[in-house]
């Protein structure tokens, strides 16, 4: 029996969770951790947990037989309605597992874009994850959706559809092409909003999905910001001012929260709504350090922000939820790895006058005031100016592009690699 994808939403759903551990991806510290937490900020509950280790994945139906074959007896066994997978599958595999369970099956990618259509709340938000998903759809169409052409800009795949495959392939490529031109829209208007603010400072909250980014900002300025012990509580960026003592004020700017295996189409969706993070100039990497792969997170966030070409970005590891570490070996672990970090608690408000006189120090030596000289056919180096750096000043003179701008001091030397000429007028300091 092939199961009609009618309606992908887990919400109020009996689930069974699978994970299997791979040589490349071998199991963290609990492999239900984050699934479970994945599958309760759908709304689904967790009756049953299956775990596999294997070499190489079996090609119709990822587990093996014998595994997939206790996978069907846990499903009767517990009633469940729905599989969700910790692991991405192909169309065939979905189809298969469907075939062989009786029940609905969802992957780690479905999942998480069912997570994020639920809890988009803005416009903005709504269009970013209608079109990840849907590009996420496209090439997994297989006569398997009614009445598409029915939808009423519904979200990717949670419509009804139609039963010719070239037609489902032509509307949803339609709307695909609507949204990218209507988020294109958006990307120009965010991104002249964020330049419009070039003389104020701009420090970015980014991290690993709960680790308490939203806390923090209400600690720091004051905002009285909805925080839920859930993954991906917050989808929009939210940018407030922060007063810091011996500085001055700087905005501060809280984003949606990353998680590995993210799924690329929605990385690429949200670029206008993290391009808070692409111009920041201090980002502002928050962690659970008490969290058993915190390694594993950090890693996954640099990855995302090297989607973003933000791995160049000046960055301060922030260690929160320190008064849930149990053994202070692990804090300093994490310190000697990362010397650029400050432990605290965000919800305790324990150790922010530290992070407070570390971002200030960051602030005043990151950064220099240069002038350059550059071909003015280099577009290259203009438009890694305008992503990277504080433009204060630009002109064009016969075939010479003049740019005054600050720069931070670690990114000095791909400048010297190119064709421009480049001359030091005093280090970025600002006191108030």
């Amino acid at each position: 029996m092939e199961l009609a994808r009618e309606e992908l939403t887990v919400s109020r759903e009996k689930a069974v969770l699978v994970s299997v551990s791979l040589p490349d991806k071998p199991f963290g510290a609990d492999p239900f951790e984050e699934l479970r937490g994945l599958a309760y900020t759908a709304g689904a509950t967790v009756l049953g947990e299956l775990t596999q280790k294997r070499q190489y994945i079996v090609p119709a139906t990822y587990i093996g037989k014998g595994k997939l074959e206790e996978l069907q007896n846990l499903v009767e066994l517990t009633g469940a309605d729905v599989i969700l997978f910790d692991n991405d599958l192909s169309p065939a595999q979905i189809r298969n597992l469907e075939k062989t369970t009786g029940v609905k099956v969802l992957d780690r990618s479905e999942l998480i874009l069912d997570i994020f259509a639920t809890r988009a709340r803005t416009v903005e938000a709504r269009l970013q994850v209608e079109l990840a998903q849907l590009e996420y759809a496209l090439p997994r169409l297989k006569k398997m959706w009614t009445h598409l052409s029915r939808m009423e800009g519904g979200i990717g795949m949670r419509g009804p559809g139609e039963t010719q495959l070239e037609e489902d392939r032509r509307l949803v490529g339609k709307r695909i092409s609507d949204l990218k031109t209507k988020l294109r829209e958006i990307q120009s208007r965010k991104e002249r909003e964020v330049r419009s603010r070039a003389s104020e400072y701009t420090l970015s909250l980014v991290g690993y999905t709960n680790a308490g980014k939203s806390t923090l900002m209400n600690s720091l300025t004051g905002a009285n910001m909805g925080v839920e012990d859930k993954l991906f509580s917050t989808l929009d960026t939210r940018t407030r001012k922060w007063h810091i003592p011996g500085w001055g004020k700087v905005l501060l700017s809280d984003t949606v929260g990353f998680i590995r295996d993210l799924p690329h189409h929605l990385v690429a969706s949200f670029k206008a709504t993290l391009e808070e993070t692409r111009q920041a100039r201090l980002l502002l990497h928050v962690v659970d350090a008490s969290n058993p792969d915190v390694a594993k997170h950090i890693d996954a966030v640099k990855k995302v922000l090297q989607e973003l070409d933000c791995e160049e970005k000046p960055t301060l590891l922030v260690l929160n939820k320190a008064d849930r570490v149990a053994d202070p070996s692990i804090l300093q672990s994490l310190a000697a790895r990362h010397p650029r970090s400050v432990a605290i608690s965000a919800a305790k408000k324990t150790g922010l006058e530290q992070l407070r006189e570390i971002v200030v120090t960051a602030l005043s030596n990151e950064f220099s005031k240069v002038s350059l000289e550059i071909p003015a056919g280099n577009g290259k180096v203009l438009a890694f100016l305008a992503s990277h750096t504080e433009i204060l000043r630009q002109e064009f003179r016969d075939d010479k592009a003049l740019v005054t701008c600050s720069i931070p001091k670690h990114l000095v030397h791909k400048l010297a690699a190119e064709d421009v000429r480049i001359t030091c007028l005093e280090d970025t300091a600002k006191t108030n």
